[in-house]
């Protein structure tokens, strides 16, 4: 994930015309609203950062503080609406402060509010703002009737400090709040991910070897019955019941496959893909370059799950063109390369609702990347890439 704090191009000012057109208004507007606003934001933090202070020696100056910079992060959040709404600045909003419960008591989330810096900065936007705000209205009000040929020039240049205050001081404090903001929504992914998993381990037994033991009892338990009266008859469900025995048995190796195949414990990825290669319909050729060195385990079951899940898409899209696919893994400085590539009919996507989408939505979880290249009619390219981390 690239982090930048350069400006889009949607979000760059608009050019100067001489004209007043509908954005010349809203920023006319903006201007004109900065002094009343500027004026009660001035107060209250004045108020609040003298009347804390001079609280500090008492009990209730430092959560006094704490409430007062909350509130302030408030006020930040309507002068980002507003400046949204009519200057078309568009500021991701701050990574919320964790309540008490998360900070791990009263005590560390009343430090982490107290040296909020965004918080603070809001402060200093306040304060600054009056004397900007006076300037503003008074420019703008007064070129309405008298500087009107020139004001759409005035009234740019005035807007434009604006969104550069908005900007500096009111976005989140840097990229290491926008990365939390970022791994925050991971967690959610993994989770969600973790719990589908879940829910299909559930389901797999439940419909599958679950069901399959169920009847085996019942079938043992009548073929108990039918010992003593009809000896060929037990024998025969003993029989039956031996066949299913083994059927549950495949059931149970093929999921706990799923989950985390002993081969890839034991002998690595290029045995463990070797194996899910084996079971496509078309025929695979695996590469694994890892001379000497395996990743974590963690890294080494998603990439082994990543290459599985893509090597079943090969099996269910193959078409009749397919004639085979191939699988590369290598290592490429602190990252763990993936590639799987077939030359069947193409047209895969990583659109929203589709397999590859959940495919990326996991990798992202760890950092990861893929990259999809599947032009209709030339076959298809899967590109992965995760982070190398070292084993223990």
């Amino acid at each position: 994930m690239t982090l930048s704090h350069a400006i889009p191009d949607n979000d760059r000012p608009p050019p100067v015309r001489a004209v007043f057109s509908a954005v010349t208004w809203k920023e006319i507007a903006y201007l004109l609203s900065n002094l009343p606003l500027a004026v009660v934001g001035f107060v209250y933090a004045v108020v609040m950062v003298s009347t804390a202070g001079g609280l500090s020696v008492t009990a209730i100056g430092i959560p006094l503080l704490a409430c007062g910079l909350y509130l302030s992060r408030q006020w930040g959040r309507l002068d980002r609406a507003r400046a949204r709404g009519l200057l078309g600045v568009r500021v991701d909003e701050p990574t919320p402060i964790p309540g008490p419960k998360r900070s791990g008591g009263f005590f560390p989330w009343l430090w982490t509010s107290i040296k909020d810096p965004v918080g603070w900065r809001t402060v200093l936007y306040q304060l600054i703002r009056l004397p900007w705000g006076v300037l503003t209205f008074t420019v703008a009000l007064t070129g309405l009737f008298v500087l009107w040929p020139v004001l759409p020039y005035l009234v740019r240049l005035m807007a434009n400090v604006d969104r550069a205050m908005v900007r500096g001081l009111l976005s989140p404090s840097d990229d290491l709040e926008r990365r939390i903001a970022e791994l925050e929504s991971d967690r959610g992914v993994v989770v969600d991910t973790a719990a589908a998993d879940l829910r299909r381990i559930e389901r797999d037994l439940h419909d599958g070897a679950q069901a399959r033991l169920v009847a085996l009892a019942m079938g043992l338990g009548l073929a108990k019955e039918k010992l003593l009266e009809d000896p060929e008859g037990a024998a025969a469900m003993v029989d039956e019941a031996h066949g299913e025995v083994k059927l549950a048995l495949k059931e149970l190796r093929d999921l706990a496959r799923g989950i985390h195949p002993a081969v890839l414990t034991d002998r690595g990825l290029d045995a463990a893909l070797s194996s899910v290669a084996a079971r496509c319909v078309v025929p695979v050729k695996v590469v694994v370059d890892l001379p000497g060195a395996r990743p974590a385990e963690a890294i080494e079951g998603i990439a082994y799950f990543v290459v599985s899940e893509l090597l079943q898409n090969v099996s269910k899209h193959a078409g009749p063109g397919t004639r085979g696919a191939t699988v590369e893994v290598w290592r490429a400085g602190a990252r763990l390369m993936l590639r799987v590539s077939d030359d069947g009919r193409g047209g895969a996507s990583a659109g929203g609702g589709s397999g590859l989408a959940g495919l990326a939505e996991r990798l992202g979880a760890v950092d990861g990347v893929l990259v999809v290249d599947s032009p209709a009619g030339a076959g298809t390219v899967v590109t992965a890439e995760l982070p190398w981390r070292d084993r223990g």
